[in-house]
């Protein structure tokens, strides 16, 4: 109990005010994107309806390089993000081995709040930690598409879905590929929605009011991005 007081008491009331709206407006607005899908489409759920008809699309293929490519082409967006997420980590960890310096650095920011340097490390630990949860996100992502690669090369041929008795043989095998596909999008998407957030955790530097108007806006240009863009306009429009 005396541990946990000291923990407590590190940081001041106000930052942890501005850490828990920080936290509850992530996976607040995680849990609303995910129910408000299923009643309005989102950008991912758009794109994952396409993703049922390529895979459906490829048992009609003989010839399935295009395919594979497409699938590989996919994974290189994840690949990209978890490398640089590997670099901001590792700045991160520098960064708090040598608080000092970090410390004068941020104390020359235009209206950084003064704090210590304990409260400065923890600020720093929490940064580490959604790059940490977004690496993880993004390479857990490109072993999904590699899983929906496996699937696409060994789909049967054409002909035998024809001769198969199940005549939704075809339909199952689009479903569950598409699946895949869909997941790894998924899981890419929560890696760009924790770099996203990561953004707003840095104005905590500045103070925590700053921190919680940066977790709004953030939340706001999400949701903007996910349910209003113009993209999502045009991948809805009918055929």
């Amino acid at each position: 109990m005396d541990f946990l007081l000291r923990v407590i008491q590190v940081l001041p009331l106000a930052d942890w005010l501005a850490l828990g709206a920080f936290f509850a407006g992530w996976v607040g607005y995680v849990r609303f994107a995910k129910a408000r899908s299923v009643r309005r489409p989102s950008v991912l759920a758009s794109t994952n309806r396409i993703r049922q008809e390529w895979m459906l699309q490829t048992t009609y293929r003989d010839n399935r390089i295009v395919d594979a490519a497409v699938s590989q082409s996919m994974a290189t967006s994840p690949s990209f993000f978890a490398s640089t997420t590997i670099f901001i980590i590792g700045g991160l960890i520098a960064a708090v081995g040598a608080t000092d310096k970090t410390a004068e650095m941020v104390q020359e920011l235009p209206f950084a709040a003064r704090t210590s340097m304990l409260v400065l490390d923890l600020k720093l630990l929490v940064l580490t930690g959604i790059f940490v949860h977004a690496f993880f996100r993004f390479t857990w992502s490109m072993r999904q598409y590699s899983f929906g690669a496996l699937l696409i090369g060994s789909a049967p041929s054409p002909k035998d879905f024809e001769r198969a008795e199940d005549a939704q043989l075809r339909r199952r095998y689009a479903e569950r590929a598409g699946r895949v596909m869909g997941l790894g999008a998924e899981t890419f998407n929560d890696g760009l929605r924790a770099v996203y957030m990561s953004f707003a955790a840095v104005l905590w530097f500045l103070s925590p009011l700053a921190m919680v108007v940066g977790t709004l806006a953030v939340i706001w240009v999400l949701y903007r991005r996910e349910f209003h863009s113009d993209v999502l306009a045009l991948l809805n429009e009918p055929m």
